[in-house]
């Protein structure tokens, strides 16, 4: 009898193409493509992030106030606008007012929004949703999942607060993969490690970096290109020098409600690269699933349900 993960191996295979014309963009993904500027400054890339996080109210700000709550000057406002395509402030400002009022959501009041947990959870669904809605031309993961399969070694790397979603991606990357190495420790242990993957034919990275960002995420992140990997990146914004340095990023909210921030859309991205890896090649995701349940049942490794 099959397994659970072979049975989703066989019946849940991503279908590509992107859905019909009205299917709704998220907020956040619409915001990334109107500020993905290589060009940006430092602090135009502030300026961004902020827009980015705090839709909702910073539509509505004057310029004064943007620039106040962002640390920036009011003239840096104003350059930002320009660099991002609008003739000036109040432009950008009504091109946000206009994303932001389609993200409000109709539900209850806010007297009945619940306690903090319950409202964490909701942060957490939004997430979700909003990584739906980018779901819906599966395309760019269809095609990296392709390249991490075929890539041989696999190196997986995450480091402080992210280390959990490295290992989790590594321990099931491992049942339809013949080669994952996770990379916890920065430093030269990573640069150990991932100049090895390369001598030993590896050709890509997947890095996770949730906030705060780590500098030797980024320190890795270039000597693995510097050694000729290349570097698909899971984090939460697609704006700032890890994005840059990354030749593909998916980026997705993290839930900052309670005192430590939660993951539940990086995990469903990193599960949609493991079934996209698995869809590459199913003829070996096939054989190694086999192979291991057949170790499982002799070994005893799980109870039986």
């Amino acid at each position: 009898m099959p397994s659970p993960q072979q049975t989703r191996a066989q019946a849940s295979a991503i279908t590509s193409g992107r859905a019909d014309q009205g299917t709704e963009v998220s907020p956040t993904s619409q915001l990334r493509t109107l500020f993905d500027r290589p060009r940006l400054s430092p602090g135009q890339r502030r300026i961004a992030q902020y827009l980015i996080e705090h839709l909702t109210e910073a539509a509505f700000l004057s310029i004064t106030d943007l620039a106040e709550r962002v640390g920036v000057s009011q003239p840096s406002v104003t350059r930002f606008a320009s660099a991002v395509g609008f003739s000036g402030y109040p432009a950008l400002r009504e091109k946000l007012q206009t994303i932001a009022l389609g993200a409000l959501p109709g539900g209850p009041a806010e007297e009945n929004r619940g306690n903090e947990l319950q409202a964490a959870v909701d942060a957490e669904i939004e997430n979700l949703e909003n990584l739906r809605r980018d779901f819906a031309d599966p395309g760019r993961v269809i095609e990296i999942g392709r390249t991490l399969a075929a890539s041989v070694p696999l190196t997986v790397l995450g480091l402080r607060i992210s280390v959990s979603l490295a290992e989790y991606f590594g321990y099931a990357a491992r049942r339809i993969h013949p080669d994952v190495r996770v990379v916890t420790r920065g430093g030269s242990v990573a640069y150990d490690a991932l100049l090895q993957s390369r001598e030993a034919g590896g050709s890509w990275v997947l890095a996770f970096s949730m906030p705060r960002h780590a500098q030797e995420t980024l320190t890795a992140v270039r000597v693995a290109r510097g050694a000729g990997l290349k570097v698909a990146l899971i984090t939460d914004l697609a704006l700032g020098p890890l994005a840059d340095e990354a030749d593909v990023a998916f980026a997705t909210g993290t839930g900052s409600r309670l005192v430590f921030d939660s993951y539940a859309a990086a995990g469903v991205m990193g599960a949609a690269l493991l079934q996209a890896m698995t869809d590459a090649d199913p003829e070996r995701t096939q054989a190694r699933l086999d192979e291991y349940e057949q170790v499982a049942d002799q070994h005893q490794f799980f109870l039986r349900d």
